[in-house]
């Protein structure tokens, strides 16, 4: 008998996933579809990536739902368009030998007037991203007031990309007494908040310890020099001839950037991000999980939801700002039990982030040295040995044209046929390899204070780079790798010259090298975000948060005041006179982009009169 059948699951439904290669339960499904069958507890089940949740909670929705009805009752939330396809995909194989199962997708970027269509001629279960469905319910399109199962998968990243507010929003139109299902690969506050906002007495359920890593991954790091970077990641690319992966970047720019520089050097490698097109994004996902892309270069939001079999590496080419996403990204190899390998390329100012991180998934990183060019050279010889050795041969289509080939080779030994096929590939390793340097960057005091290219925080005596000031901040539901993508999208310049970006309330600081400020203030002078101007200030050591001028300030919500109090959206006291804070803690005034002092439009006096800061 089926193992699943021993969990409750019907025959049918048994049936379709068996065709479908499931032969044993993850423990992930097998310790949660016996308490979801009962349909009488809201649920948490804390389980990384790969583990099979869409089965565990998936099964026990076909057991549970009414097919003979077909309205909305069950709701599935999920981060990306790719998650929702993917789960609806699924949903939709599982119930291959029932009746009248119908399940929607309903996710941004693809026309919505058809999704609207489907949910008109009926439904059972509703896989949506946030967006589309908070629009959806806004046109009066759907009515989830017969709701009984809400499941909220991937949660945290959900979190983390900014839906709190749409979730609360779409939670409020299903009843109170449906049961809730909450999925996460990790358990940060926010996510803690959500369950106990939104359930009663959840039955939870973690597999390993919380917000640990994949056990069947192998973690390596590699420091090299900044300029080192991509050369390194070649390197590393061509040191594992058979690499399938996944290659994570912190922005879209750096993305693109990436697989053009891969593709023009010979690589079968593609972008994804999200200024592609929906339809962009399908083509270049059918042709990675066909294995006709080697290496797949995304964005963390864009590679959230991508299920493809047999990732042997994932490559951090930059780290995550938020820690956690380490484990999403990571979790994209060693699925359903199969192994792999996540790799970190580094400068050495990072080492504190690796420490960072493996304390978060409870697992050591091996040290890797970047391989010399006689390593590669010899790993792709035998890679095309081994590959030869066990190519499969139709022998009745190559049948016919034996005698040319051996009137071809008549004049050469074994032993010369042997090198011949053996160098077509291994000559042109041995010429891009040749004489090549050593790329793993030394530990040592130098190498930690100097390494060239490097993004050196202000105040460490790096003079080449501007700091500047933005009116954009975490109120706008930016984090810095959010601002960073913002900045680098609208200036047009690429992410890996960007330093330290400073993210505060309403506001924020980043660092530019001296040769792209002008070009940073032109492409923003006309630059808006959600109907407001945005402004570009080179931040003087008065707009700096440690800043000296200004003196005694008391530190208040979102930055100091110089001589005073600095209030919630406020005013600041400059020379015995309220000023107008237009968008920074200038000491001595702002540049307009013609570098000119500017004065407040908007005052009431002067003197002893208030500007206020106007939003």
């Amino acid at each position: 008998m089926n193992p699943f059948s021993q969990l409750g699951i019907r025959h049918d439904i048994v049936n379709a996933i068996t065709d479908l290669g499931f032969e044993n339960p993850t423990p992930i499904q097998e310790q949660s579809i016996p308490v979801l069958l009962t349909g009488s507890n809201d649920f948490v089940g804390l389980a990384q990536t790969g583990t099979g949740k869409t089965a565990a909670f998936g099964l026990p929705l076909l057991e549970l739902l009414d097919f003979e009805q077909n309205h909305p009752q069950a709701l599935i939330l999920c981060p990306t368009r790719e998650l929702c396809l993917q789960i609806t995909n699924d949903l939709k194989n599982y119930s291959k030998n029932m009746s009248n199962v119908n399940v929607v997708a309903v996710y941004g970027g693809a026309n919505i007037s058809d999704q609207l269509r489907q949910i008109k001629r009926g439904v059972q279960i509703v896989v949506a991203t946030p967006g589309r469905m908070l629009d959806i319910i806004n046109r009066k399109a759907i009515n989830f007031s017969d709701v009984n199962y809400v499941v909220l998968d991937e949660a945290d990243e959900m979190l983390n990309m900014g839906f709190q507010e749409d979730i609360d929003s779409i939670l409020s139109t299903t009843p109170d007494d449906k049961k809730t299902w909450l999925f996460s690969a990790t358990m940060p506050s926010e996510v803690r908040r959500i369950a106990k906002k939104y359930m009663t007495d959840p039955f939870e359920l973690t597999m390993g310890e919380k917000n640990t890593g994949n056990v069947n991954i192998e973690h390596e790091y590699y420091i090299v020099r900044a300029r080192d970077k991509y050369a390194a990641f070649k390197r590393i690319v061509d040191f594992n001839p058979e690499i399938f992966g996944i290659v994570f970047c912190r922005t879209k720019i750096e993305t693109q950037e990436i697989a053009e520089a891969l593709i023009k050097d010979g690589y079968n490698a593609d972008s994804l991000h999200g200024d592609l097109s929906q339809q962009q994004r399908d083509k270049v996902m059918k042709r990675y999980r066909e294995r006709s892309l080697q290496l797949l270069i995304a964005t963390d939001v864009a590679a959230r939801g991508i299920d493809v079999n047999d990732v042997t590496h994932v490559i951090n080419y930059s780290l995550p700002d938020e820690i956690e996403n380490y484990t999403h990204r990571s979790g994209r190899t060693a699925r359903a039990g199969k192994t792999g390998v996540s790799i970190a390329i580094i400068n050495s100012k990072e080492l504190g982030k690796i420490r960072q991180i493996e304390r978060v998934i409870g697992k050591k990183f091996i040290k890797g040295e970047i391989p010399n060019g006689f390593d590669v050279c010899e790993k792709q010889l035998f890679a095309i040995v081994h590959k030869v050795h066990n190519v499969q041969v139709n022998e009745q289509q190559i049948e016919q044209y034996i005698p040319r080939i051996m009137d071809e080779f008549k004049d050469l030994e074994k032993e010369d046929i042997i090198k011949r096929f053996a160098s077509i590939e291994f000559n042109r390793f041995l010429d891009y390899y040749k004489n090549a340097p050593d790329l793993n960057a030394p530990l040592d005091d130098r190498a930690v204070r100097g390494e060239l290219g490097d993004r050196a925080p202000r105040g460490t005596g790096n003079s080449d780079y501007t700091r500047l000031f933005i009116n954009l901040g975490s109120v706008d539901e930016f984090n810095r790798g959010d601002l960073l993508g913002y900045i680098c999208n609208t200036a047009k310049i690429s992410g890996r010259t960007v330093g330290k970006i400073d993210v505060k309330g309403v506001y924020s600081f980043f660092e530019v090298p001296k040769a792209d400020v002008d070009k940073v203030f032109a492409e923003f002078k006309d630059a808006e975000f959600k109907g407001r101007p945005v402004r570009i200030e080179i931040s003087g050591e008065g707009t700096s948060d440690n800043r000296s001028g200004g003196g005694g300030g008391r530190r208040r919500e979102g930055g100091y005041a110089g001589g005073g109090e600095r209030k919630e959206g406020g005013f600041r006291r400059e020379g015995g006179a309220p000023r107008e804070r237009t968008g920074g803690n200038s000491g001595g005034g702002f540049r307009d982009f013609s570098g000119k002092r500017r004065e407040d439009r908007n005052s009431t006096g002067s003197g002893g009169g208030e500007r206020r800061r106007k939003f």
